[in-house]
């Protein structure tokens, strides 16, 4: 047996027409009969370092009985010089977090996944309190179990009180080691009894890995780096989807 957060989270190649150009993480959250693909925003546009894709493609596992099976499916990022996904901005400026919606219809008849829901979103009695253990699901510099095509997870705690936007941002930080590949992983909470809501997926969905966070005066040959990093608050995800 599988374990459901697995399957939640996919491999994302960024293209440019035909040229891979970078890997990345990315899950599935499903609303109102309809479902997105979540990832950070930098994984699809990103002016600063010139990373201009115009489309993405995830890995998928098409056959319930062998997880050893999996197809590419692609997913343009413009359509009639629009973008297609949706990212936020708030007063504190660009959030780096991104929507894309999956045609349902175009998805392998046995796509095999789970998503989150709304439901796994944390409410106003959700206590999050900070040394909390968390798992962040990705793909770190693209590795991941080749033969069954899942990806791994990490270790984290939270690093900054939950719930308070740091330096007034929309993220809170997480103490974890990570790397490239692991940008738009979902950092989760274990529920240890978790509503009928949540179906067979027992996990707060509490942000979005972004990017490690260090300090621009650190001496790069005598100081380690901080080893921390920014996860955007998943609740974003309504408004992006809502709008």
């Amino acid at each position: 047996m599988i374990e459901s957060l697995l399957l939640t989270t996919v491999p994302i190649v960024t293209f440019d027409r035909q040229r891979p150009l970078t890997n990345a993480s990315g899950f599935f959250f499903a609303m109102d009969q309809r479902l997105f693909v979540v990832t950070s925003r930098h994984v699809l546009f990103d002016k600063p370092t010139r990373h201009f894709p115009d489309r993405i493609e995830l890995e998928l596992h098409n056959n319930p009985d062998n997880l050893a099976e999996s197809t590419g499916f692609s997913m343009p990022l413009y359509r009639n010089g629009r973008a297609l996904w949706r990212q936020g901005f708030d007063a504190a400026g660009n959030i780096d977090v991104a929507v894309l919606e999956v045609e349902r219809g175009a998805l392998p008849a046995q796509l095999v996944y789970r998503a989150f829901m709304p439901a796994h979103l944390p409410g106003l009695l959700d206590r999050v309190e900070i040394g909390t253990t968390l798992l962040v699901v990705g793909f770190p510099l693209g590795f991941h179990d080749t033969l069954h095509h899942m990806p791994v997870v990490r270790h984290a705690v939270v690093a900054s009180s939950f719930g308070l936007r740091f330096k007034g941002e929309g993220y809170f930080l997480t103490d974890a080691r990570t790397h490239r590949g692991t940008s738009g992983a979902p950092v989760v909470m274990r529920v240890a009894n978790p509503p009928a809501s949540y179906g067979d997926l027992p996990w707060m969905l509490l942000g979005v890995h972004s990017a490690r966070l260090d300090v621009g005066t650190r001496d790069l040959a005598q100081d380690e780096a901080l080893g921390l990093n920014c996860a955007w608050y998943a609740d974003i995800l309504l408004t992006l989807i809502k709008s």
